[in-house]
C-alpha cells in the first residue's frame, strides 16, 4: 500500500478520483476472485490484471512528477511490485497490492480526519453574526459589520463574535477548544473578552475593541488554514529514505532470484517491501502531534515546526510581553492626607480617558477591573510624554511625570517606587491645585514564568537566555532568581538576530517573542514562537508556533508534546520497517508467497498506523494551569 497520486484539485473531484481509484482494483480483485471460484481462472487472471492497471497508471504519473522534482518517492517500490507480479503471472497478488495502494490514501484520510478534528472544531466555530444594540433594540447582523465600540449581547452557548471589554457584572466564557483549559474562567466587568470562547453562563454585554478581521479567533482560523497546508520534512526524509529501502530491496529480491532460481521469490520480496510505515504513520503521528498541541493553545503551523520543536535545546525570552505581561500593573498607591486610594485612581483615570498613551490606557483599564465608575473627562489638554490636564466632575485635575505634575502645584505627591519595582513607572496626580497622590505602575514577571522554565530545564532545554531592549539593569531586577544562563539587554532587532544565529552554532534553537522587533529573530531561529495571536502580526507572522493566549506556560506542553509525536513517529518507522524486512527475508526463503506477502505487509501498515496514532493521546506530564489567558 502506498501513497495515492494527487487527483485534480477541487475537493470533489478530489473525492471522486480517489473513490474511483479505490473501486476499480477493488471491483476487479472481487470479480476475479468470482471467477476463480466459477472454475475460470483464466478470465479470473484477465480481471485481476484489468483491475491494477488504473492504479499502476497512477503510480506512474506520481513517479514522474517526483523525478521532475529530482525526487525518489516511495511509491517506485510499490509500482515495481506490481509490474513485477503481472509479469511473472502473479496476478491475484498484484490486485492486492492495487487494492492496498488505492485503500492507503483512504485510510491515510481517515487518520488524519481524525487527527485533525482539533483544528476543524476550531474552524467549525467560527461565529457567522453578532447581536447589536441600535435604536433601543436589538438586530442581527453580518460579522463584518462589526465596529470597535458597538455594544453586543452574547447569548448563553455563543461563542463570543470579535474582541471586545465586557460590559455587563461579570461573564463566565469556557476557552476550552482554543486553550485546553477544563473550567469556564469568570471575567468582571471591564475585562478583555477573546474572541472564539463560548458563553457558560447566562447571556452578558459586551464592547467590541477590535473589528471581526482583527480579533483573536480570526487571527487563529488564519494560523490554523497555514498549519493544515503545511507539509512535514519527516515525510520528505522519508521520500530520502527511499533510496536506501529500495536498494536494500532489490539487493534481497536479487539474492532470492539468484539463490533459487525463482522469479516468484523476488516478486514475494517486492511486495512485502511495499513501505507504507514511512508513507503513512509519520505524517499520521506528527498531524495527531499538531491536533493535541493545539487542545492545548499551542497552534504550531505545520509538521515541519512541530519535529524542529522536538529538536530544540536552545531558548532565548523577549522580556516584555513574554517574560512580562507586557501591560503596567499598579503596584502601589501613594495618597496625600484627604485622598483615598480609590480617589486618587479614579481621578487619574478619568482623565487618563482622553490619552492613548500605554500607561494612561493601562491605569483606565485598572481603574475599571476594580469597579470604579469613571466620569467622562472635560477640557482635556495632552502633553505629549508629559501628562495631561482637564476637568474631572468640575475638579482640577493634573496627571502625568512627576516634574510635569510638581510644576502645577507647587510640589511632587509623596510616596516611592517600592523594593524590587525595577522599571516602575511614576503616576504623579493633582487635583484642585495641590498634590493628590502618586501611583506607581510596574510590568511585573508572569506568575507562570519560573514554574514554566523549571519544567523546560526538566525537558532538557540546556540553555535559556534573555534577549531585550530594555536597560540591563531593568533586566536584571525583573529575572532575579530566574537562573537564566545569559542576559543580553540593549538589543536592536538586527542583534537579536545575531545571538540568535549565534547560538543556533550550539544546537537548534527556540526564539519566543510578541512584539513587531521580534518578528526578525523569530524568523531567524529554527523555531519562532510568538506569545498570543493577539500579538503584534509581523511576529504572529514570522513565528512557526503561536501560543493561542498570552500564557507562557503553554511552551512547556507545547514542547512536551512535539517530542512525543516525533517519538511515536519514528517508533513506527522502525518497528514497521523492521518487521517488512524479516517479512521480506522469509519471502526470500521461499516461506511466503506474493499473495501471503501482500496480506502481510497490509496488516503491519494498520499496526503502524494504529500506532501512529497514539499521538492523539499524548498527555502533558505538568499540563498548564486554569486560569484566565
Amino acid at each position: 500500500m502506498a501513497e495515492a497520486a494527487p487527483a485534480p484539485p477541487g475537493p470533489g473531484r478530489d473525492a471522486r478520483a480517489r473513490t474511483a481509484l479505490l473501486l476499480l482494483p477493488g471491483i476487479g480483485l472481487g470479480a476475479g476472485l468470482a471467477a476463480r471460484l466459477a472454475g475460470q481462472p483464466e478470465l479470473a487472471a484477465a480481471i485481476w490484471f484489468a483491475g491494477v492497471i488504473p492504479a499502476l497508471a497512477a503510480l506512474g504519473l506520481e513517479i514522474l512528477r517526483s523525478l521532475r522534482r529530482g525526487e525518489i518517492g516511495l511509491d517506485f517500490v510499490a509500482a515495481l511490485s506490481m509490474t513485477a507480479a503481472l509479469a511473472v503471472g502473479e496476478t491475484l497478488a498484484a490486485a492486492v497490492v492495487a487494492v492496498m495502494y488505492s485503500g492507503g490514501a483512504f485510510l491515510e484520510r481517515f487518520a488524519e480526519g481524525r487527527a485533525r478534528r482539533e483544528m476543524h472544531a476550531l474552524l467549525a466555530r467560527a461565529p457567522r453574526t453578532a447581536a447589536r444594540y441600535r435604536d433601543g433594540g436589538l438586530e442581527e447582523i453580518p460579522l463584518g459589520r462589526v465596529e470597535p465600540g458597538d455594544r453586543l449581547l452574547v447569548r448563553q452557548g455563543e461563542a463570543t463574535p470579535v474582541d471586545g471589554v465586557v460590559a455587563s457584572a461579570a461573564a463566565f466564557l469556557d476557552a476550552s477548544a482554543l486553550t485546553g483549559e477544563a473550567l469556564p474562567v469568570r471575567l468582571a466587568r471591564g475585562a478583555e473578552a477573546m474572541s472564539g470562547a463560548t458563553n457558560a453562563g447566562d447571556a452578558f454585554d459586551l464592547v467590541a475593541s477590535r473589528r471581526a478581521e482583527e480579533s483573536t479567533y480570526a487571527g487563529i482560523v488564519r494560523l490554523v488554514e497555514e498549519a493544515q497546508r503545511a507539509r512535514a520534512p519527516m515525510a520528505r526524509l522519508a521520500d530520502r529514505w527511499a533510496l536506501g529501502f529500495l536498494g536494500a530491496t532489490l539487493a534481497i529480491a536479487a539474492a532470492a532470484w539468484a539463490l533459487s532460481g525463482d522469479p516468484v521469490r523476488a516478486v514475494a520480496v517486492l511486495v512485502v517491501a511495499t513501505p507504507c510505515p514511512l508513507i503513512l504513520a509519520v505524517p499520521v503521528a506528527l498531524v495527531a502531534g499538531l491536533s493535541r498541541a493545539a487542545h492545548f493553545g499551542v497552534l504550531i503551523k505545520g509538521a515541519g515546526a512541530l519535529e524542529a520543536m522536538a529538536r530544540v535545546r536552545t531558548l532565548i525570552l523577549d522580556k516584555t510581553g513574554t517574560l512580562t505581561d507586557g501591560r503596567p500593573r499598579i503596584v502601589a498607591v501613594a495618597c496625600e492626607p484627604g485622598f483615598a486610594e480609590a480617589e486618587v485612581l479614579r481621578l487619574a483615570a478619568a482623565l487618563d480617558q482622553a490619552s492613548r498613551h500605554p500607561v494612561a490606557q493601562a491605569l483606565v483599564a485598572a481603574a475599571r477591573a476594580r469597579g470604579l465608575a469613571l466620569p467622562p473627562p472635560e477640557g482635556a489638554i495632552e502633553f505629549p510624554g508629559e501628562g495631561l490636564t482637564g476637568r474631572v466632575e468640575g475638579r482640577a485635575v493634573v496627571v502625568g511625570g512627576e516634574a510635569f505634575v510638581a510644576a502645577r502645584v507647587g510640589r511632587p505627591p509623596a510616596g516611592d517606587a517600592p523594593d524590587g519595582a525595577a522599571g516602575a513607572v511614576q503616576v504623579a496626580l493633582g487635583v484642585d491645585g495641590r498634590p493628590a497622590g502618586r501611583l506607581v505602575m510596574a510590568d511585573p514577571l508572569r506568575e507562570d514564568a519560573a514554574a514554566m522554565l523549571g519544567e523546560l530545564r526538566r525537558q532538557r532545554i540546556g540553555r535559556i537566555l534573555l534577549a531585550t531592549g530594555d536597560r540591563a539593569e531593568v533586566a536584571r531586577g525583573v529575572t532575579a532568581g530566574l537562573g537564566l544562563d545569559g542576559l543580553h539587554a540593549g538589543l536592536t532587532p538586527d542583534r537579536k538576530v545575531l545571538l540568535v544565529l549565534s547560538e543556533r552554532k550550539r544546537g537548534p534553537v527556540m526564539m519566543v517573542g510578541d512584539g513587531v522587533n521580534d518578528a526578525p529573530a523569530l524568523a531567524a531561529a529554527d523555531v519562532g514562537a510568538a506569545m498570543g495571536a493577539r500579538g503584534a502580526a509581523a511576529a504572529a507572522e514570522a513565528a512557526d508556533v503561536v501560543l493561542l493566549v498570552d500564557r507562557i506556560d503553554r511552551l512547556g506542553p507545547g514542547i512536551e508534546i512535539a517530542r512525543a509525536a516525533r517519538r511515536i513517529a519514528l517508533e513506527s518507522v522502525a518497528v514497521g520497517i523492521g518487521l517488512s524486512l524479516l517479512g521480506m527475508l522469509a519471502a526470500a526463503a521461499g516461506r511466503l508467497s506474493p499473495v501471503e506477502g501482500a496480506l502481510l505487509q497490509e496488516a503491519i501498515d494498520v499496526a503502524a498506523i494504529l500506532n501512529a496514532l497514539r499521538a492523539l493521546r499524548i498527555v502533558p506530564r505538568t499540563p498548564p494551569r486554569a486560569g484566565r489567558g
